[in-house]
């Protein structure tokens, strides 16, 4: 198998036991960004010199016999452009960001550097985290590698795509209402949502400060477990930071590939699904369902009706958050200034630059939380928000007095092409249907393949949630699941990626 397309762990495996370098899994995955990228558009910045000089490190070590950083150590990995990272530009797919350097790292960067992961640069993504699609960027859109006519999922459509497209195996989305979910689905990968709190958020530029979350993106389960355990842990430069053990996600992905569920109840989510839900997408789903019985879990239909108010409340908090956070970027501290030759005071200048710096969406999210927490409709809005989140969270710790997991489909629909929904903000909304309510209720989540749908050929996403701090069980239920799917469908899903050399 190619250097490209093996997988983290066996990339580990190779570099530790000095059967491959580090340099040479870094510039064969580099390679290929500067062969395929220019058709996908997943990377805004690529760090040629410092991977290498990582992956050197690495090589030194294992040469001198020195102890690896970490399991992961020398394996490749791509970076959402959200987090902030020393030598490299953040923009945030944004503008007004446009030729800023971070002078720190973010403590997931630090962690990454730290275990020994080499990281190829930064990826694409909505700006400011805040789309279902990848189209928002202000660098153009990604384009998904299953169909470079359609999107790649939001608003970590880079991350997800250049694991798609092999190039990288490793990357680090955030997950503020699906944004690794979502992607993960629609172009055939695994994408995580931990638990809000057990993974830093300092050094996470901002969108929704009570839902972001980072997380790990891979191409397999365990690779994902791998990475989950790099990046976790209490961070006393984050207040929400939780002070708890990192849950044991490796072991737990390691349980699950022996293919016993024996003992463990799963609940479907009978809120998702019947209308609006791509008959594919449903069909995969009740296979997936049918898969978890035969591998020996007990499965059980849950209402959860507070989920259907999920949505709206997600679009009150989530753009009220964000018109507070993105408050600091007024033309004095970072990147783009306009205006600023003389004739206008400093009010104006700020005027000048967000017009000029934010796109539409940004601005349209910035508008609706302005006016929710607005004089007035405070109580009305965003109060009223925050009551549906609590409902949502009770309806969660119902269920899961029953079940051990959740499942429902990651998303309603397969990839959509690129502009079919840009002047249908709601019907853009809707692609996050499923996974908005764990980030409201702050539990664990992920997405993993399913299989293709007969609609279309395309991704299809089953998605595992799990109680806050409980992420292991969602892992354990996820391998078991791989290994059956890819025993019933005739290997991984990722293999039947068209080939893109020469786009």
């Amino acid at each position: 198998m190619s250097l490209i397309r093996s997988t983290a762990a066996e990339l580990a495996a190779k570099i530790h036991g000095g059967e491959v370098s580090a340099v040479e899994v870094a510039q064969a995955h580099l390679d290929r960004i500067a062969s395929v990228d220019k058709g996908i558009n997943a990377f805004l910045h690529v760090d040629t010199e410092g991977a290498l000089a990582a992956a050197k490190k690495v090589d030194d070590d294992v040469a001198a016999g020195r102890p690896v950083a970490s399991p992961l150590a020398g394996v490749p990995l791509a970076l959402k452009d959200v987090l902030v990272a020393e030598g490299m530009p953040t923009t945030c797919g944004s503008k007004i960001l446009e030729g800023w350097h971070s002078p720190y790292d973010s403590t997931v960067t630090r962690k990454l550097r730290e275990a020994g992961v080499v990281i190829l640069g930064k990826t694409n993504m909505d700006e400011f985290a805040m789309g279902s699609s990848t189209e928002n960027s202000a660098y153009g859109p990604t384009h998904n590698p299953w169909d470079l006519d359609r999107i790649p999922g939001g608003s970590g459509g880079g991350s997800s795509a250049a694991l798609a497209a092999f190039e990288a195996p490793l990357a680090i989305g955030t997950d503020t209402g699906g944004s690794i979910r979502q992607p993960g689905s629609v172009t055939g990968t695994v994408g995580v949502k931990p638990t809000y709190g057990s993974v830093s958020r300092y050094g996470l530029v901002a969108f929704s400060s009570s839902l972001d979350q980072a997380g790990p993106c891979a191409r397999t389960v365990l690779d994902a477990a791998l990475l989950h355990e790099v990046i976790a842990g209490y961070d006393p430069m984050d207040s929400t930071s939780v002070d708890v053990p990192v849950p044991p996600v490796v072991a737990a992905a390691r349980e699950g590939a022996s293919g016993d569920l024996s003992g463990v109840r799963v609940g479907v989510v009978t809120q998702f699904s019947g209308e609006g839900y791509q008959p594919g997408v449903l069909a995969s789903f009740e296979a997936a369902v049918e898969q978890l019985r035969q591998l020996g879990a007990e499965v059980v239909q849950v209402s959860c009706p507070s989920f259907d108010y999920a949505l709206p409340a997600y679009y009150l908090i989530a753009p009220s958050e964000a018109s507070s956070n993105l408050a600091r970027f007024d033309a004095m501290r970072y990147g783009l200034r306009v205006g600023d030759d003389g004739t206008h005071g400093a009010e104006e200048v700020m005027a000048l630059t967000r017009a000029a710096g934010f796109g539409a969406e940004v601005k349209r999210r910035i508008m609706i939380g302005t006016y929710a927490l607005s004089s007035g409709y405070y109580d009305a809005y965003y109060g009223s928000a925050q009551k549906v989140r609590t409902l949502i969270a009770r309806d969660f710790d119902a269920a899961f007095a029953t079940v051990d997991v959740l499942v429902s489909p990651t998303t309603p629909t397969t990839a959509f092409k690129i502009g079919e929904r840009a002047d249908d903000p709601m019907a853009m909304y809707k692609a996050d249907l499923c996974t908005i309510p764990s980030n409201l209720a702050g539990n664990a989540a992920m997405s993993v393949p399913s299989g293709l749908s007969a609609d279309d050929g395309l991704p299809v996403g089953l998605q595992i949630m799990a109680p806050a701090l409980q992420d292991h069980r969602m892992y354990r239920v996820a391998a078991a699941y791989e290994v059956a799917r890819d025993a019933a469908q005739g290997g991984p899903l990722i293999g039947r990626v068209p080939q893109l050399e020469g786009i």
